[in-house]
Parts: structure tokens; sequence; C-alpha cells
């Protein structure tokens, strides 16, 4: 049942839709203050990244289960990654409109652009049909 649950591509949509409702709520919470202990230069830039390549790797599983690997390239790896770069512009823009928060970083979306891009590139490359259970169209 939970190999069924993996492959269905209904699952990964969901889980983006989560992923941008939770993008809209933390991007609408004013900014923390400073936090004692060592400070990470580019700290941010790390949690764009990391953010947008989770983003974009549950909707690039959810495009490569719909679709299987021998779709076309625009399918698996373009529309994922320019539909993150859309969110990560929009998501900039938003944060204008929050209290303590700077947006339209081009850094911050540049982040985003690279995050979307490794998560496209690991949902492509990671063998779906070991941990998915075996799918013609993975293979």
């Amino acid at each position: 049942m939970l190999r069924r649950a993996l492959i269905s591509p209904r699952l990964w949509l969901l889980s983006v839709i989560l992923w941008a409702i939770t993008l809209f709520l933390l991007s609408s919470l004013p900014a923390t203050p400073h936090v004692d202990g060592p400070e990470i230069p580019h700290m941010d830039k790390v949690m764009h990244f990391v953010y947008f390549m989770g983003g974009s790797f549950l909707f690039a599983t959810h495009q490569l289960l719909k679709y299987g690997r021998a779709a076309h390239a625009m399918i698996l790896v373009a529309t994922p990654i320019l539909l993150f770069a859309l969110i990560g512009a929009l998501d900039e823009f938003h944060q204008t409109f929050t209290p303590g928060r700077s947006g339209n970083d081009p850094f911050d979306w540049l982040a985003d652009l690279l995050g979307a891009a490794a998560g496209t590139f690991l949902a492509n490359r990671l063998p779906l049909q070991q941990w998915c259970g075996t799918k013609d169209h993975l293979s």
C-alpha cells in the first residue's frame, strides 16, 4: 500500500501544494530577531536553496510519475525549474509587503533558482523504480 501511494502523482502534487502554502505562511511572518550563537554568512541563501530544492524535487517527481522518463525534457526539466523560478520571484515580491523583510533580493531569487535546478536534477537522477516500486515507464 505504501508503494502504491509513493507512485501516485496526486500524492506528490498534494505535497507541492502543501509546500507552497507553507512558503506563503513563512513569507508572511515578520523577520525574526537575530538569535544568539555563531553567525553563518548567507545562511538565508542556504535556506532559500534547500527549501526550493525540496519543492522542485516534489514537483519534478510528480511530473516524472505522471509522464514517465520518456517524456520531453520540457516536461521533466524545464517546467519544474521555470515554475519554481516564478514562485521564487513572486515570493520575493510578496516579502516586500511583510514587515521587517526586504524582499526583491536578486540573490535570494538566484538561490531559489539554483535550488529548483538541483531538486529537478535529483528527481530525474534518483532510481525511483527502486524506492517507489517497479513502474514500467520509469525505467
